[in-house]
């Protein structure tokens, strides 16, 4: 019947990603429309061919086409004419108008008549298909659509083909889908052909979220690389994850189960292979490698090359010929279905024949052994506690994670049990971003063994779930404290659980900031009898407080950051970088931490990812690479609310908080240090807290709030000390001078320059330096400061810090204007303004160029209003010119029909164009404006008056 059948499942969704596809369709539909003509679409089955034939046949339809819609289908695929049969139904009533043999011929064959009649010749029948469709087209454009042509039988296929040749130029259109790799009765050499090919990986990533909202990263990224851009996969898969679990949801097995509608791809191609073929598909689906090495091995007596050549020539495998030959299958799923397909009997003999095949690979064969053995055994468990180990060295957190839960699950004796999962819960916390399972874990280790409580190992991962999804520092530091300075916690043989437990007590002091955390943790390491490595000594000390980093143990960072991109193990890349980033060195771990970024992007090492995305965003911003820096901590945000890491939340917040204050956006940094500290004080996580306090300082003095920015700045480190546990001293010191001299507290600014010399500062960094010589020279008395600002100018490397930079040329162009040096003044107030808005800290360029106005550089007004916000409208022209009249907001707005808040939103942003951060100085901008944009300010202000 005409256009009979509905459309598949997720019909809309399923079109993501065929933009091109939909273009030639359409493109299709107008020529049919016209003058006729055959499509043929090929694809791999559940690719997207059904889809878009609907697609089309619903444009011809909306068109005015006749649209005769057939299937073809497996088990017809022998009744002669069957399939021609059905897509010509709906024209019945059009026999009559044939003629005579046209007419007889198609009543026996299709059986349209009461009787059979004698045998028809061929070519006159497929004369009086082409001569029906010619005449119904004589109304309106015809469209037959065929899908799974490959199942049309034999006398149907060769009458469309017939056809099919011969359309042009009569408005009958002929759409046709089939699967490659299978012989079909249609001939279509040299018919126009349309290949639907797997959807790209962002539109897969698309269809997936679509439909799949809260599947977790990891298993997105495993249903994106079975499905390999299969639609009907990317829908399918995700529906069989929840009964493929393991412990704690740890999948079993890399290959994902199947749905029926998935196994019925390949299943009948599969199931059509020899018994001895079949039996080594499974063997080299569940081995992976695509090693034939291996194969021959599991199968010595075989001649492996000729059992697989059926399933070569059904296009199910390729073999390629290089070494000792390499196996792989066509596509992700035909894999899948042959492991689906197998018995579990069939597949624990598969994994205990590749286990013996793979004596020299322990990890391997590991993995087919616990595969293999389906009740708890002690010696497999072992051997995949040690596999776990070894991919932990490599740097493959997720393998770890993963083997440490399968060897748990494999064993007996409940407190091996127990030990194994907090060991996995840790290493899930701690690096591979499973927070929520790493909880789980730690329940069922408890349940095993109800003594696991002190243990370093359950301490740590239990400490790690507290911190970084409930940011609860005080049960966390209590617990570890508790178990590191235990007699079984000191003595109990496993020092790689001692060092994490001492890691992770080092995290959770620095997030608390607080002294009293840090004495505890010193006590606890002076209780140990285990000697620690040279690198846990620094990563302590600079951790603890890096204002006092001695000469030593900085030298010793340096050395382990020249070697660290030859590091595999990405929380010992993490934890070196966040303590290079606390003395400005992380600059110098780039190279280390952006394969960890990477591995965490495609679902490894997320937990160090996220670390090593705040090392990079917080470098960003110190180095001037704002978008950057901003983009970073976006991913880093979606990457926490996916995994659940609150307490990591808090830095990427921090970092889009220091953005917006430095650029002026006052309502962000309100709105994320109040967040930020609703969050931090109850727990009491004091560094937390500094986040705020250092965000809105730096706002307060963008806008010349100078008292709010040394109360603020103030409260992370007091004037007059470098505070010690409190890692954002070093990020406050120039801005707690700045804000001390601006509010009348010069003693208090000299106090705390005298302090950062004292402790040291400006021989840990060269933005140190920068930072300690500038403050000296922005609290000097004036006759002095000259001098001061040229060897704070003169500090090495100085330019790699433009944003600090610039704030020195900045107070050094104001006081060179303030004792009437006004040429040298513009130099230098020039470069700050240049800089400024090149980073886009809006405010901050807005004193700089009201500063150089105030020397009488009107002149080049123009060339520096560059700020990104683009030349000000007609409107903005208006509202500007009547605020330097002195008229307020709501007076504007009752002139121009403007709510006052409107007009000051408008001021808002003109303020920011003009480079102006009050009306005081909003005429002379404007007057300074190049002669187009004061032509049309002064025709708006004349229309006022």
């Amino acid at each position: 019947m005409a256009g009979h059948g509905s459309a598949p499942r997720g019909t809309t969704e399923a079109l993501l990603g065929r933009d091109r596809e939909l273009r030639l369709l359409r493109s299709y539909v107008d020529q049919v429309l016209g003058r006729g003509g055959v499509l043929v679409l090929s694809g791999e089955p559940g690719v997207g061919k059904s889809v878009l034939l609907h697609a089309a046949a619903t444009a011809a339809t909306a068109a005015g086409a006749l649209v005769l819609h057939s299937d073809g289908v497996e088990f017809r695929a022998d009744l002669s004419f069957a399939g021609l049969n059905h897509v010509l139904e709906p024209l019945l009533h059009e026999y009559d108008r044939l003629d005579p043999v046209h007419r007889e011929a198609l009543t026996v064959a299709l059986g349209a008549g009461a009787g059979a009649g004698a045998p028809v010749d061929r070519l006159v029948l497929y004369g009086a298909v082409l001569a029906l469709l010619r005449r119904a087209a004589n109304s309106r454009p015809v469209l037959l659509v065929i899908d799974d042509l490959q199942w049309v039988d034999r006398a149907s296929a060769a009458a469309l083909a017939f056809v099919a040749r011969r359309l042009t130029g009569s408005r009958v259109g002929l759409l046709a889908a089939s699967r490659p790799g299978f012989e079909s009765f249609f001939e279509r050499a040299g018919l126009p052909e349309l290949t639907v090919s797997p959807l790209d990986d962002r539109a897969a990533a698309a269809l997936v979220g679509i439909h799949f909202p809260l599947l977790a990263g990891q298993e997105v990224r495993r249903v994106l690389a079975q499905a390999q851009g299969n639609p009907l996969a990317l829908l399918e898969l995700p529906a069989a994850l929840g009964d493929s679990r393991g412990s704690a949801g740890v999948l079993p097995s890399e290959v994902l189960p199947l749905s029926r509608r998935l196994r019925d791809l390949y299943g009948s191609r599969v199931a059509e292979m020899p018994a001895p073929t079949r039996r080594l598909l499974l063997l080299a689906a569940l081995e992976g490698g695509g090693d034939l090495s291996v194969l021959r091995a599991a199968a010595p007596s075989e001649d492996v090359l000729a059992l697989l050549a059926p399933a070569e020539r059904a296009q199910l495998l390729r073999i390629e010929h290089r070494g000792l030959g390499r196996l792989s299958f066509h596509h992700p799923l035909i894999r899948a279905t042959v492991v689906s397909g197998a018995t579990s009997g069939q597949r624990l003999d598969a994994h205990q024949v590749l286990a013996k095949a793979l004596t020299g690979k322990p990890d391997r064969r590991a993995w087919h052994l616990a595969e293999a053995t389906p009740d708890p055994d002690e010696q497999v468990a072992a051997l995949l506690e040690d596999t776990a180990h070894r991919a932990r060295r490599r740097g493959d957190a997720v393998g770890a994670f993963n083997a440490l839960v399968r060897s748990a699950d494999l064993t007996p004796g409940p407190a091996d049990r127990a030990r194994r999962l907090a060991e996995a819960a840790f290493v899930g916390a701690d690096v591979a971003g499973e927070l929520r399972s790493a909880a789980e874990l730690l329940v069922e280790a408890r349940r095993a063994d109800p003594e696991l409580r002190g243990s370093l190992r359950a301490a740590a991962a239990a400490s790690q779930v507290l911190l970084n999804r409930d940011g609860d520092v005080n049960t966390a530091h209590r617990l570890l404290v508790g178990a590191i300075t235990t007699r079984d916690g000191r003595s109990d043989g496993d020092d790689e659980a001692l060092f994490e437990a001492l890691c992770t007590l080092r995290r959770v002091c620095l997030c608390a900031g607080r002294p009293e955390f840090w004495d505890a943790y010193q006590a606890a390491m002076s209780q140990l009898t285990v000697p620690m490595p040279p690198l846990q000594e620094l990563l302590g000390d600079v951790y603890s407080d890096p204002a006092r980093s001695s000469p030593a143990a900085l030298g010793l960072l340096d050395a382990v950051i020249h070697d660290l991109h030859r590091e595999t193990d990405p929380s010992r890349i993490e934890r070196v970088a966040m303590a290079a980033l606390f003395v400005d060195r992380a600059t110098g771990c780039r190279a280390a931490l952006w394969p960890v970024v990477e591995n965490g992007r495609e679902g490894g090492a997320v937990t160090s990812a996220l670390i090593a995305l705040v090392v990079l965003c917080l470098d960003d911003f110190l180095a001037g690479r704002w978008d950057e820096s901003g983009s970073l901590a976006k991913e880093g945000l979606a990457l926490c609310e996916a995994h659940g890491y609150q307490m990591l939340a808090q830095q990427f917040h921090r970092v889009q908080g220091l953005l917006a204050a430095a650029r002026g956006d006052d309502d962000t940094v309100r709105e994320l240090a109040q967040r930020i500290t609703q969050w931090a004080v109850p727990r009491g996580a004091r560094t937390v807290e500094h986040f705020a306090r250092h965000m809105t300082a730096l706002a307060a003095l963008g806008r010349g709030d100078h008292d709010d920015a040394y109360l603020d700045a103030s409260a992370i480190s007091p004037a007059g000390m470098l505070a010690s546990h409190a890692p954002l001293a070093l990020w406050v010191p120039m801005d707690l001078v700045e804000a001390a001299v601006r509010s009348g507290r010069r003693a208090e600014a000299l106090a705390h320059v005298a302090a950062m010399r004292q402790t040291g500062l400006p021989g840990i960094s060269g933005r140190l330096a920068l930072a300690t010589a500038g403050s000296a020279a922005i609290a000097a008395p004036e006759d002095r400061a000259t001098e001061a600002f040229e060897e704070a100018l003169a500090v090495p490397g100085a330019e790699r810090w433009p944003f600090d930079l610039a704030r020195v040329r900045l107070a050094y162009g104001q006081h060179l204007r303030r004792v009437r040096a006004a040429g040298d003044a513009r130099t230098h107030l020039a470069a700050a303004l240049k800089t400024f808005r090149r980073l886009g800290a809006a405010p901050w360029a807005a004193r700089a160029a009201e500063e150089l106005r105030a020397t009488g550089r009107h002149a080049t007004w123009g060339a520096h209003q560059d700020l990104g916000a683009g030349r000000l409208t007609e409107q903005e022209h208006q509202i500007a010119a009547l605020a330097a009249t002195g008229l307020s907001n709501k007076q504007i707005g009752e002139r121009l029909f403007f709510s006052h808040r409107t007009v000051g939103a408008h001021l808002h942003r003109i303020f920011r164009k003009l480079g102006v951060t009050s009306r005081v100085t909003l005429g002379e901008a404007l007057a300074a404006l190049p002669p187009q944009q004061s032509r049309a300010e002064r025709s708006s202000t004349s229309s006022q008056s």
